[in-house]
């Protein structure tokens, strides 16, 4: 459309939008009756326009998202032919999550490791093994995540020790392409909110700048769960690029592009009227996408209480093959640039986040705070009071607190323990706890059938 047209068109300021809406409200306050402020001090505004267009927060190029299954390791073959599988139906990302050593060969057999996305997620440290299945990859395409301050985080000690770790991650770091995975689900799922998420992280992964230096950047790559909130959500991504920009930028290093991998939030998935998680997930597989993830990992709508299985997965892959061939958001990452409510979501996130991290810095940095119990004090204050507000029906989840159906019942289909779990153990720091809102709830009404 030309331009001309709107030339024959006087530009209407905000100020005199303002004025129009202070005499619609007739002599309501704009600021208590329209201005939102959530929790975390970000304001949304009803009406936006480019004066709120401060800084530009678009990425720099488009790009194909990638669609990712997740994999537990147990039995080599049947991994590998759940693999292909995955592969032949639509996905071209593969994320194997390993608890203990295995045969990457036979893991990995026919597998075109030069085209297809890995994902390896080592829950064991092991610097020499590790080392073995980056060589037998030997391609860019690989990520491997084993995140020591994640472990320390989430289990409240280290594998090992503090130097031990450091030092076998450091042998796993030189010698192995992307192998600094900062695993930021942990904030999500645990009721972070979406500034203390991107503070939390950017000072997850300052650690590991100060410890192997600047000139090791290029190997990291970021893990988020993303919740709910679909505009935050997709700000929430973008803002984290724009911190891990500037932060490089103090370094003194150039700018990179970096690699997100994302999933759906378990926090707000539940047992019971189970199929709404399908709704809840592919909003959040949206947000990632519009917020430029560039590998999306969904999440099965009954992974809270049944093993993986062919059906669920089938299901989970296919809402992705939607979004991305049928709702033409293949090469979406750009799609939000521009908005100046997104943008300025993603501003204020930016900026608030970053106040917060200058304060953990100032502190003694991520590890000495968590040490001190700073970060997970936070965390349980932010996840308290989004528990009040659903307990208190202020936060809702439709089919639990909400329009429930009371004939539902789930005792007899629950094939794993789908509650939080502490273990009795002595532990150097207090673990971060993940845990979903609806687990009180549903513990009653498993009570009552």
């Amino acid at each position: 459309m030309s331009t001309k047209l709107f030339n024959h068109f006087n530009s209407i300021s905000p100020a005199a939008w303002k004025q129009k809406i202070q005499v619609d409200l007739k002599g309501a306050d704009y600021n208590e009756t329209l201005l939102w402020k959530t929790d975390e001090g970000i304001v949304v505004k009803p009406f936006y326009t480019k004066e709120d267009r401060v800084n530009s927060t678009s990425n720099t190029s488009e790009f194909k998202f990638n669609i990712s299954q997740s994999i537990y390791i147990n039995d080599e073959k049947t991994v590998n032919y759940i693999a292909k599988n995955a592969l032949e139906k639509g996905a071209n990302a593969i994320e194997f999550i390993a608890e203990s050593h295995f045969d990457y060969k036979k893991l990995l057999a026919n597998i075109d490791l030069k085209n297809i996305l890995l994902y390896f997620r080592f829950q064991f440290l092991d610097a020499s093994f590790i080392k073995e299945v980056s060589d037998y990859v030997n391609s860019s395409n690989c990520y491997i995540q084993v995140d020591i301050i994640n472990h320390l985080a989430q289990n409240g000690n280290w594998f090992k020790n503090l130097k031990a770790d450091h030092l076998e991650l450091g042998a796993i770091v030189k010698n192995a392409h992307n192998s600094i995975g900062i695993d930021a689900t942990l904030y999500q799922n645990s009721g972070a909110t979406c500034t203390q998420q991107l503070a939390y992280t950017l000072a997850h992964a300052n650690e590991y700048l100060n410890h192997f230096g600047i000139e090791f950047a290029s190997k990291f790559h970021f893990n988020f769960a993303v919740g709910s909130n679909y505009f935050f959500e997709i700000s929430k991504i973008k803002a984290f690029r724009v911190l891990w920009s500037a932060l490089l930028k103090e370094y003194n290093s150039k700018e990179r592009e970096i690699h997100i991998f994302t999933q759906p939030s378990t926090r707000n998935k539940t047992i019971y009227d189970y199929n709404v998680n399908m709704l809840r997930t592919t909003s959040e597989c949206m947000s990632a996408i519009l917020g430029g993830a560039n590998t999306v990992n969904n999440l099965s709508y009954d992974a809270t209480y049944h093993k993986k299985n062919e059906f669920g997965e089938r299901i989970s892959r296919n809402q992705l093959l939607i979004l991305q061939q049928e709702s033409y958001l293949e090469s979406a990452n750009t799609i939000a640039n521009g908005s100046y409510y997104i943008e300025s979501i993603t501003n204020q996130l930016a900026d608030k986040a970053l106040l917060i991290f200058k304060d953990i810095e100032k502190g003694g940095g991520f590890l000495k705070q968590l040490k001190e119990g700073v970060i997970q004090r936070k965390i349980t204050e932010s996840a308290t009071k989004e528990q009040n507000k659903f307990d208190t029906n202020e936060v809702i989840l439709l089919g639990t607190n909400k329009q429930p159906n009371n004939d539902d019942a789930m005792k007899s289909d629950i094939e794993f323990y789908p509650f939080l779990k502490t273990k009795p153990i002595k532990t150097l720091v207090s673990p971060i706890l993940k845990k979903r809102l609806a687990e009180a709830y549903e513990k009653q009404r498993l009570e009552n059938e």
